[in-house]
């Protein structure tokens, strides 16, 4: 029978094969000869004390003993001439529901609005080089979603939707490394995501199922209060008895589509700040207490958390060895948002910074409804363009000097392709939001002394790190409320949040949908 071992051992023996083998061999009261197979379950770095070391869960399986693997398989069917069920959008939702479905005899039929992976790049290249956005496709929309050109952070705080494991077994699947079955904080990579996102397309159309692009829904289809379809913006009509939503948190047009069909909607709580960059060997220094990081630890990373004024102040989104990226999707508006390659191999660190924002907040924005919070957003967005010299340049501001409230008269260099700008970041944001972001700087700067530094820079704005509004759904499926085979899921549902949570609940739409069939 396999024996599963607790080691803790520091960074650079950890790293060492042949010494795992004998410790797991001893732990397991065996001969390292007699081991057929060792693998990881869990690892993890554990960096609260000056003695960093590496924890790591071991399963040990004897010579005899049956090897399973890591990963369920996924068994293919051919769903061609199978009952169709109607996906809007092809970022992690609406993909891992399609997958889902194809294993339950169902043929998905995607329509997204953007484009496949190889335009896509074209497109979001055309953002840094000639500060031209296509609306239908750039870092938010088209093959994969905002996850493909995402950092690739496949960790989440809610277990309640559903089994992770499963997504991260399809990801294997389709070309990710197994170490995201074991790592504590498991990471793709914007480097690694497209070829996996491409592979995942090409096993359901393999299956039968059928992917439209460039296809942005205008209108849906309804009889009384059950969907029947959707309409392009070709004017073309598609008809099913089940339609999944899976368009994002950046899909505002949706959300209008649904007003006018009064399919109910509700403002939720969300975030809005700006982005922080830093030196990363600054922030190695700073988690690793003062050693120098070395070969056997990762980029080091950080997640702070304080309350000021009665709103939470937190790091969103941190990127080690990262990027920060323009993810606007209009022409005059400016949305920052951070990624790291699988390496994690940049001299830069970033992290979203963020002020909650509720519902009372949104008053004097109370005429849009439901939508009051996307009206904000967009009131911030067109800020930093106007502050950016209306441009996709972002404005910016060192970090010592948005605390202290002046302007920089210069700035360092930043991973930002598309340039930077300087700014009083501080003077243009709402004081809601600014105010506790100069106060929240302070109180991180306690938890991480050096974190206010001249060398660190704030780009204006993160405003996209969720929906500000839900599409309301019922509690034991994700089914719509009222509206019969409307089955709203993924981020832009308002339930979810990043790669696995919305992987996870497309793949409970899917289920849902098999059963009620």
């Amino acid at each position: 029978m396999a024996k599963l071992v607790q080691i803790t051992l520091p960074p650079e023996e950890a790293a060492d094969e042949s010494l795992l083998r004998k410790i797991s061999a001893r732990l397991a009261n065996i001969e390292p000869a007699d081991i057929a197979f060792l693998r990881i379950l869990k690892r993890s770095v554990d960096a609260r004390k000056r003695n960093i070391v590496v924890n790591l869960t071991m399963e040990v399986i004897h010579h005899g003993e049956t090897i399973k693997s890591p990963v369920n398989p996924f068994i293919p069917k051919d769903v061609s001439n199978h009952q169709e069920i109607i996906i809007v959008g092809a970022g992690p939702a609406g993909l891992f529901a399609a997958l889902r479905l194809v294993e339950l005899g169902l043929r998905p039929v995607i329509f997204e609005r953007g484009k496949m992976v190889p335009e896509r790049k074209k497109d979001i290249a055309r953002i840094s080089r000639e500060n031209i956005i296509n609306p239908d496709s750039n870092y938010c929309f088209g093959e994969g979603g905002a996850g493909t050109f995402s950092d690739g952070k496949l960790y989440t705080r809610s277990k309640k939707r559903g089994d992770n494991s499963r997504v991260l077994e399809l990801l294997c699947l389709h070309g990710a490394n197994e170490n995201i079955l074991y790592e504590a904080h498991p990471h793709l990579g914007t480097d690694k995501l497209p070829g996996i996102i491409s592979a995942i397309r090409k096993t359901i159309i393999d299956c039968g199922g059928q992917i439209f692009f460039g296809k942005r829904i205008t209108d849906f289809v309804l009889d009384g209060n059950r969907i029947k379809g959707i309409v392009t913006s070709e004017n073309e009509k598609f008809f099913a008895s089940s339609v999944i939503l899976a368009t994002g948190h950046s899909a505002r047009d949706i959300y209008e589509i649904c007003k006018r069909h009064t399919i109910d909607l509700e403002a939720k709580s969300f975030a809005m700040g700006i982005r922080v960059e830093h030196p990363q060997e600054l922030i190695d220094r700073i988690q690793y207490h003062g050693q120098p990081r070395g070969k056997y630890l990762p980029a080091a990373s950080y997640n702070i958390v304080k309350q000021v004024d009665g709103r939470g102040v937190y790091s969103f989104c941190m990127c080690p060895g990262g990027f920060i990226v323009p993810s606007a999707t209009m022409q005059e508006e400016v949305v920052v948002n951070g990624m790291s390659p699988s390496r994690r191999n940049s001299p830069y660190a970033n992290s979203g910074i963020v002020v909650e924002i509720r519902k009372e907040d949104l008053r004097e924005f109370s005429k849009y409804g439901e939508l009051a919070g996307i009206a904000f957003q967009k009131e911030l967005e067109v800020m930093a363009w106007e502050n950016g010299g209306e441009s996709q340049k972002a404005p910016a501001q060192r970090v010592t000097d948005f605390v202290s409230g002046k302007s920089s008269g210069t700035l360092p260099r930043v991973s930002y392709m598309p340039g930077i700008i300087s700014s009083p970041v501080h003077s243009w944001l709402p004081a809601s939001i600014g105010g506790r972001l100069q106060q929240g700087f302070r109180l991180f700067d306690k938890t991480m002394k050096g974190f206010i530094t001249d060398e660190a820079v704030v780009l204006g704005v993160e405003s996209r790190t969720s929906s500000p509004v839900r599409i309301l759904r019922n509690t034991v499926t994700p089914e719509h409320i009222r509206i019969a085979g409307l089955f709203p899921c993924g981020e832009g549902s308002g339930y979810a949040g990043g790669i696995v949570s919305s992987a996870v609940d497309g793949i409970k739409a899917a289920e849902a949908i098999a059963c009620s069939l």
